[in-house]
């Protein structure tokens, strides 16, 4: 593997009320909303802006038991996570492995817009969580 990240995807940032952050994020950013699609498997709705090269993921809980919720009942609203592009998010996760380093996915799974993502703990990164994300070019909402 010659790098393990391509480039930074985007943050994700876990908000109580998603409406009116998307609300927020639009006259900050001056964007209307990318993508907005809930992944009812992990309890979230989640609404993507672009903003140049980057993007900005708004996540809101759609379930008292998701992880945003109990992100938002211990942390309250803040950056969730930052998420990095890769090619190949299994060869990925395969490489933070052989490097010791604790993951939370152990095979690649389906998120918001289609694109197949991995979570590393956050104790590989300093405290942060890390997504490993590998756009879908066919999928809505993607962006390379």
């Amino acid at each position: 593997m010659d790098r393990a990240f391509e480039k930074i995807d985007h943050v994700g940032i876990a908000v109580r009320d998603l409406d009116a952050a998307v609300e927020a994020y639009t006259r900050l950013t001056g964007v209307e909303p990318a993508h907005r699609q809930r992944v009812d498997s992990d309890g979230i709705e989640a609404v993507m802006f672009e903003v140049g090269e980057s993007r900005i993921e708004l996540l809101g809980s759609t379930r008292d038991d998701s992880k945003i919720a109990n992100f938002l009942a211990k942390r309250g609203g803040g950056l969730h996570h930052v998420a990095y592009g890769v090619h190949d998010v299994q060869e990925s996760l395969d490489h933070f492995a052989a490097l010791g380093l604790e993951l939370l996915d152990t095979c690649p799974r389906r998120g918001a817009a289609g694109r197949l993502v991995a979570f590393l703990h956050p104790s590989a990164a300093g405290g942060v969580l890390t997504e490993l994300c590998q756009p879908d070019p066919q999928a809505a909402g993607a962006h390379e």
